[in-house]
């Protein structure tokens, strides 16, 4: 049984500087040690960062072994240092604190760590709803910067008041604040340096974390005294819709002449091929330009943007695991997309969003179709088209010429032609997206004439 569709994962940056920390260190060089002495005295920090073996050790680290590493993240970063020193600039938080998801992720939203945590921030599952962020089936809002962002400086504000110490607070960040607690409350220590001493308090992780954190930000805040060149991300500039309905983003590609990869990369939240089945309006980030046309769309039912769900009519006497088993899909998967608990009852005639992304072509799947689901085109059976090739003439640009049939949008026969519907409304003058049965239209760079 084979998953939906799922969002992207990329590795996280925590897992290969904690590897890179576990292997014995090499001892920092005198200019190394003379470097960092000079910024700690000459750069105003809000953070208390010690002149200690264990923080330069993790200098001569970023600034050799690891300098690409801490490249690419400051690259990145550039995208999200500034929104992330505004929120914590406006909670009253050292904004130095900005560079931790530089060692938690490298600035990169789809960064998954090995024990499941998710964002530039990196929360875990639990800690990430106990500070407000939403993950169900559609979205999980760790991948999102900015409300990551804001629950981080909530999560970091209520620790540093918890313990009145910044070492403390970012050692509970990593380890969770029982665990430092019950490290302060066994070994009588208040002082995180004293805490991780020794092995018999905190994990090795955290004992490192701490002072990985206070080495990036020295190499952050100066990355050029350490040897790093770099060169920030052009930055795309974006624009907010509020869709109101629940919108595929395959399909919206298309018609808007963008790809599904940039819509992807500006709504890292989403975890599927679309917005939430639920919820109201929501805010889905857009290429800047792209706005009015996608208010267009979503403001007049669209042809070319049908629902992006195929839905189930439950018949009498079924269950979510026998509708799962039936439809070949996963019953977690299947409560979930319905908002249902896995043992919830179901009345006969309840529609189910079945969680597969129907196929953007306009033809029904075959498997939802025998077991009475709805598709994109559920008042006619599939229709499969196909295309008889002709060569044109040297003095012709190539073309084809489509006869539009009953139930056909823009988009399916963009999809038909392997184009867009941008490119279909510009070749054949249209104003807008609507078309008749009958009507033909030409497909640009593409040679041949579809049979009727």
């Amino acid at each position: 049984m084979s998953p939906p569709f799922e969002e992207r994962h990329a590795p996280a940056a925590i897992d290969t500087f904690l590897d890179a920390a576990n292997v014995q260190p090499e001892a920092p060089r005198p200019e190394t040690e003379r470097a960092v002495a000079t910024d700690l005295d000459t750069l105003d920090s809000d953070l208390p960062i010690p002149l200690n073996d264990r923080v330069l050790a993790y200098v001569e680290l970023f600034s050799g072994r690891l300098k690409g590493y801490l490249e690419d993240g400051l690259n990145r970063g550039g995208r999200y240092l500034p929104m992330v020193r505004d929120i914590f600039e406006a909670e009253g938080l050292p904004l130095d604190l900005s560079y931790v998801p530089l060692i938690e992720s490298a600035f990169k939203p789809s960064a998954l760590s090995r024990a499941q945590a998710r964002g530039i921030w990196q929360f875990m599952h639990g800690t990430a709803l106990e500070v407000g962020l939403q993950h169900d089936w559609y979205i999980d809002e760790r991948a999102d910067p900015e409300k990551a962002t804001r629950a981080a400086a909530k999560y970091l504000k209520y620790l540093y008041n918890k313990f009145g110490d910044w070492h403390l607070a970012l050692a509970a960040y990593n380890g969770g604040w029982g665990r430092v607690q019950r490290a302060m409350d066994r070994s009588g220590h208040s002082d995180f340096w004293a805490l991780s001493q020794g092995r018999r308090f905190l994990p090795r992780e955290t004992r490192d974390y701490v002072p990985l954190i206070l080495a990036a930000v020295i190499v952050a805040r100066n990355p050029a005294q350490y040897g790093l060149a770099l060169e920030p991300m052009v930055e795309v500039p974006t624009e907010v819709v509020a869709v109101s309905a629940p919108l595929d983003l395959r399909r919206l590609a298309e018609y808007t002449g963008t790809s599904f990869d940039v819509l992807q990369d500006l709504n890292p939240e989403l975890r599927r091929w679309t917005t939430p089945a639920r919820g109201g309006n929501y805010a889905l980030r857009v290429p800047l330009g792209m706005g009015e046309m996608v208010r267009d769309r979503t403001l007049i039912p669209a042809a070319d943007l049908p629902d992006p769900f195929a839905t189930y009519s439950v018949r009498r006497g079924e269950t979510i695991a026998g509708i799962a088993k039936k439809l070949g899909v996963r019953r977690a998967d299947l409560a979930a997309a319905n908002y249902l608990s896995m043992r919830a009852r179901l009345e006969t005639g309840q529609q189910l969003i079945i969680p597969r992304p129907p196929s953007i072509t306009g033809s029904a799947d075959a498997t939802l179709a025998k077991n009475g689901v709805a598709g994109e085109e559920d008042a006619e059976p599939a229709v499969v088209r196909t295309a008889a090739r002709v060569t044109p003439r040297a003095s012709e640009p190539a073309r084809a010429v489509h006869r539009v049939k009953r139930g056909e949008t823009l988009s399916s026969i963009a999809q038909l032609y392997r184009t867009n519907v941008a490119s279909l409304r510009q070749a054949n003058r249209l104003k807008g997206t609507v078309i008749k049965a009958g009507q033909r239209l030409t497909v640009p760079g593409r040679a041949g004439v579809i049979a009727d």
